[in-house]
């Protein structure tokens, strides 16, 4: 089976954003008063296949811990969907 998992990658809440704060910072700028605590991260999308979704679920949590995510400073979630 193949499926494609949809991964979120973001800096911990504890830690300092500095891309986030700065991005925040220039909201009023152009009129967004009303928009604060901004974070950014990455979205990552890939393919796996898989004899499960358990399997998938697996594999990809494993990817995320050893590469694509560093658990010093950054969580991770994610989503698996079935391909057609």
């Amino acid at each position: 089976m193949k499926f494609r998992a949809e991964i979120d990658v973001m800096p911990l809440k504890a830690l300092l954003d500095p891309q986030g704060k700065t991005v925040g910072q220039s909201m009023a700028n152009i009129g967004l008063t009303e928009i604060s605590n901004v974070r950014i991260g990455k979205h990552i999308t890939l393919e796996i296949e898989a004899t499960s979704k358990e399997e998938a679920t697996e594999k990809v949590d494993i990817a995320c811990q050893k590469m694509l995510a560093n658990q010093i400073m950054e969580s991770f979630t994610f989503e698996l969907f079935n391909q057609a």
